[in-house]
């Protein structure tokens, strides 16, 4: 066998090969794009059918609602805190139950000014289920909004956390990604987040958004002491992109939304609760 011959199999061996793989990516790629684009279309029938179920009004304030740990100011500091004129926001009051009926894991509904955001929250038993699950418990790799296992969505302990796939079709939190852009800054109405759940309805403050590499602490639950506490808030507080301004002490409850930024990094928004109603 000739060397020239050799070379042309070797070449024709390396050009089929290439043609190969060239397919098996083509291949697999368009089923992705096939299964994503499924995915969305179901996503989008569950959120228009919710939004027909769901039956969300707003809750204007009244005298039973509470404040919570308003900050220790004069009457000239107040005129400078925005504070004061966020507590004077509607809730928004949630009727659970045909949410309930549909989905026993249904613990809130989660509204974020300045975003897409306005859904109903489901918990599991672990922080798995959710990513590859909708809120009818279906397969779908779009998931659903969840609140962390560990949280007590009755109660709501120091750290509340949600999360959500950053979904490109700007469903999930696929627009939380806008909280960290200057103009979603700018614009202070936008730094309130509601939650209603079937116990209470409450207002939070935002007070520190980011992104960062994926990590565990942000995510922290359970403190110990009051200085750990302090400590996290302290910690959450420097790494945002933006000051806004916020008191946040021991006292507060916190609520931590969180969502991929990229494969490797995390899109984080903290606020604290300002105002609260309990649901009779």
């Amino acid at each position: 066998m000739s060397l020239k011959f050799k070379n042309k199999k070797t070449k024709f061996i390396i050009g089929y090969g290439l043609i190969i793989i060239f397919l098996i990516v083509f291949i697999y790629s368009t089923y992705k794009i096939i299964y994503w684009k499924i995915d969305e279309i179901k996503t989008n029938k569950q959120l228009e059918e919710l939004n027909n179920l769901a039956s969300i009004e707003e809750s204007n304030t009244n005298p039973e609602d509470l404040i919570v740990n308003p900050p220790d100011e004069d009457e000239e500091e107040q005129t400078n805190n925005d504070y004061w004129d966020y507590i004077k926001i509607p809730l928004i009051n949630v009727n659970f139950d045909d949410l309930l009926i549909k989905n026993s894991d249904t613990v809130g509904w989660l509204f974020v000014d300045g975003t897409n955001i306005n859904y109903p929250v489901v918990q599991s038993k672990n922080n798995s289920y959710y990513l590859y699950h909708s809120f009818d418990k279906s397969k779908n790799y779009a998931g659903w909004i969840f609140a962390d296992y560990r949280n007590n969505m009755v109660s709501l302990g120091k750290n509340t956390i949600i999360y959500g796939h950053g979904r490109l079709d700007k469903t999930m939190f696929g627009t939380l990604k806008y909280i960290v852009k200057s103009s979603w800054f700018k614009d202070t109405e936008n730094h309130i987040v509601k939650l209603s759940t079937p116990t209470e309805n409450t207002l939070w403050q935002v007070f520190s958004v980011y992104h960062i590499p994926t990590e565990s602490y942000y995510i922290t639950t359970d403190f110990g002491t009051d200085e750990s506490f302090e400590l996290f808030i302290n910690t959450m507080k420097e790494r945002s992109f933006y000051n806004f301004e916020a008191t946040v002490n021991k006292d507060d409850k916190v609520l931590t939304l969180s969502t991929c930024w990229n494969k490797k990094e995390r899109v984080v928004l903290h606020a604290k609760l300002i105002k609260t109603n309990e649901k009779r």
